[in-house]
């Protein structure tokens, strides 16, 4: 339950069918089973008591009987119990069958979710759901019924509501229900599971909800087709786990509550609409600290599978051209100029600002790359920016700023040996100028090389690579970018060679004296490796997770990678520098956001520059207590 993860499952028991207390052994072991695994809600098939195809026996008292003592005995069975169950029970009231969900939990039968989307041939034996919820005996019944634990609120509903036009899953989610636990029973065909999946993706997307599919085994009857028996758990649009087919087997995994509740809190489209004539019933759980047996990317940003990622990273970059395209429209810009390093950020800048000139139809001599050499700059780098130039055919220039340099240090009374962050400074905000004047001379634009990562940690200089006058990179992370770059390279044109060679050149600003020609000043070596803090700025910035909870993401992600207080250390630095540097990102220039994390102070991400980062790190400082 800490960090907000509550571990759900799904089950599909062997049964016989009309036979209830002889399935009640089968619900139970589950149960039972479920307990074992520290599972807070296991949800059960539709009418898994009696089997779901049992026809016109539903009408018969012997089976309703037994089916009313097996639903107290499952209730019993619960007693002492950290679980909430929901199984499918035929709910005999006033003379009208009603195919229900009962909520079971320590000893207690504590609601009836009743089943408002009947199918044509289910009309035969049931009745609707009441159009508003009812108590019989004290007891909510009815399709609107939320079980509360705090922010944890869960609810019961059935297969065919994702089908149907209209369902009580959008009613409960507007008044609040993040988990739902679905039940169902279908015969199964070539393109149901997969139907089903689609659906549970969809809809868990669109209400920005968890949820839990169990559908009837293969054990009902086989008189119209065969019943699938399949499990799946869903978070926001994405399954976490699923089987196909199953008897007799338990599907666990994690459900993330905070994230969900982040996702409402951002989202224009999510209300809450109250209660809205809704049944709250209060629950309560141990508070422990979950296994977790979810796995989390380790790249949130790029796509683990294959196709996909070579999907976005064309997509991406023709979102940074199409937008540098209008830029250069609605300026009429006649030339771009970028600073060109052979590192990775000025390299996909200029990638961008090559397929800009293509779209406009103009040549791509239009494209200006300046290399600007000085103390630490090494053969490596500036010889792979000049290749890269040549190879996609933009005009280029070097321009040697070390006499500038030194005498703007005369000017202002610093030492050439003094090594301190002024000597560094001075060096990207000279080149800055450069680029800027050049720029004017050639009624051209400056296109920023700097990208998300650095805009979070603040590693770029004030008024330096900071600035631009259209900053393509500026949503797109480090991690990504060397995605990009190399997608291009895999393309096999006359750039390739070099672009991997670019990929292969570690991470440099080059403002330090290079040591024997070779690059001196290593960017992971002093901020911290560039995956971890993709990790921290994701899950910070899009979900706004403690740093409790970032901690334990990583450990979980990195698992052998890094140990534990490497990635408290890197968290700790990503923390104070990402609330230490927002004066930064309150004044960077426009530039594209493809993406879903975004640091445009114009309606993107507005932070006040003076935050306060104590909170989260006095977190880490109580994790470090607790591991000491």
């Amino acid at each position: 339950m800490k960090n907000g993860y509550l571990k759900v499952a799904a089950a599909s028991p062997s049964l016989v069918l009309a036979n209830p207390m002889d399935n009640l052994g089968k619900l139970v072991g589950l149960v039972d089973e479920a307990e074992r695994a520290s599972v807070k809600v296991l949800v059960f098939p539709e009418l898994a008591i009696t089997g779901a195809s049992a026809g016109d026996l539903f009408f018969s008292r012997t089976l309703q009987r037994r089916a009313g003592d097996a639903l107290l005995s499952l209730a019993e069975a619960t007693r002492g119990k950290d679980v909430l169950v929901f199984v499918g029970y035929p709910f005999l009231y006033q003379g009208r069958l009603y195919d229900t969900m009962a909520a079971l939990k320590d000893g207690r039968i504590l609601s009836f979710t009743v089943k408002t989307n009947l199918s044509v041939e289910q009309r035969r034996w049931f009745t609707p759901a009441p159009y508003e919820n009812m108590s019989i005996d004290g007891i909510p019944f009815g399709s609107f019924i939320i079980h509360s634990y705090g922010r944890y609120r869960i609810s019961a509903g059935f297969l065919n509501d994702l089908y149907a036009m209209s369902s009580p899953l959008s009613r409960l989610a507007g008044a609040g229900s993040v988990v739902f636990a679905l039940a169902g029973y279908e015969n199964e065909t070539v393109t149901s599971a997969q139907e089903n999946r689609k659906r549970l993706e969809a809809e868990s997307g669109r209400l920005l909800s968890a949820g839990m599919l169990a559908l009837s085994s293969e054990d009902e009857s086989t008189g119209e087709g065969v019943a699938s028996g399949q499990l799946a758990i869903v978070e926001c649009g994405r399954i976490l786990s699923s089987v196909d087919t199953s008897c007799g087997r338990l599907l666990v995994s994690e459900v993330d509550v905070d994230l969900l509740n982040a996702e409402r809190i951002r989202s224009p489209y999510y209300a809450y609409a109250g209660e809205n004539g809704t049944s709250d019933v209060q629950i309560s759980f141990e508070e422990t600290d979950t296994v977790l047996t979810r796995t989390f990317d380790r790249f949130p940003f790029i796509p683990s599978e294959r196709v996909e990622m070579e999907q976005r990273c064309g997509k991406i970059l023709e979102l940074q051209a199409k937008a540098l395209k209008r830029r250069v429209e609605h300026t009429h810009t006649k030339t771009l100029v970028v600073g060109l390093s052979g590192g990775l950020d000025s390299t996909l800048a200029l990638l961008a600002s090559v397929r800009t000139m293509d779209m406009l139809g103009r040549s791509r001599r239009d494209v200006l790359s300046i290399t600007m050499p000085c103390f630490g700059t090494t053969k490596r780098t500036k010889g792979n920016a000049e290749l890269l130039a040549e190879a996609l055919g933009t005009s280029f220039e070097e321009i040697d700023i070390r006499k500038s340099v030194l005498q703007h240090f005369e000017d202002i009374g610093h030492s050439p040996d003094d090594l301190s962050v002024a000597y560094e400074n001075a060096q990207a905000r000279e080149r800055t100028q450069v680029l800027m004047d050049k720029a004017n001379k050639c009624s051209g634009l400056v296109v920023g090389t700097g990208d998300l990562s650095e805009l979070a940690l603040g590693w770029a200089t004030y008024n330096g690579d900071h600035m631009s006058m259209y900053a393509v990179n500026a949503s797109i992370p480090k991690t990504l970018i060397r995605h990009i770059v190399k997608y291009v390279a895999d393309l096999g044109g006359p750039e390739a060679k070099v672009l991997n060679d670019i990929l292969d050149t570690p991470v440099s600003p080059e403002l330090l004296p290079a040591k024997d020609g070779l690059i001196s000043q290593r960017t992971e070596n002093i901020v911290g490796p560039y995956e971890l803090h993709d990790f921290f700025l994701y899950h910070l910035v899009r979900y706004g997770f403690s740093a409790g909870k970032l901690f334990r993401m990583a450990h979980e992600a990195f698992e052998g990678q890094y140990g534990d207080d490497e990635i408290l250390h890197w968290l700790e630095t990503f923390l104070r520098r990402f609330f230490s540097q927002q004066f930064k990102r309150n004044c960077v220039p426009d530039g594209p956001a493809v993406g879903s994390v975004n640091f445009s102070p114009r309606g993107s991400f507005a932070m006040p520059s003076d935050s306060s980062s104590a909170a989260w790190l006095e977190e880490i400082e109580a994790i470090r207590s607790s591991k000491s």
